[in-house]
């Protein structure tokens, strides 16, 4: 884990929180509330169906990203990224890497808790 963190990705997820977030995205995934890929995260945070957004720091190059924070703060979404892209894609359930997903709405649900968990120590790094 040599490569450079690109400055840019703010707030980073430390690795207690990491671990943390790819699985509540793993659940995700199975209770299908879960978007993958920037263009479905950008759709979910204009629909106002997201939760909290993830993106990757090792995505190359970075920029394709950098909508999305604004996006989030217009709409008063939490996100964070994560070191790894490899790592998100294998939470999302997916061979390939992924670099932004974001965690649905969806009222009953019982990830509910932890959605909430997450989402405040976000907005703790956020600080």
């Amino acid at each position: 884990m040599a490569e450079e963190i690109n400055p840019k990705a703010y707030p980073l997820a430390d690795p207690v929180l990491t671990t943390k977030i790819l699985n509540l995205v793993q659940q995700a995934m199975n209770y299908k509330q879960l978007r993958k890929g920037a263009n479905e995260v950008t759709k979910t945070l204009n629909r106002g169906i997201s939760e909290f957004i993830v993106m990757a720091a090792d995505a190359e190059p970075i920029e394709i990203l950098m909508h999305l924070p604004l996006l989030c703060e217009d709409k008063n979404v939490p996100y964070v990224f994560i070191r790894s892209k490899q790592a998100l894609g294998r939470a999302c359930g997916v061979s390939r890497s992924v670099i932004a997903c974001s965690v649905t709405i969806n009222e009953g649900s019982q990830l509910k808790p932890q959605i909430i968990t997450i989402q405040q120590e976000i907005e703790r790094l956020l600080v």
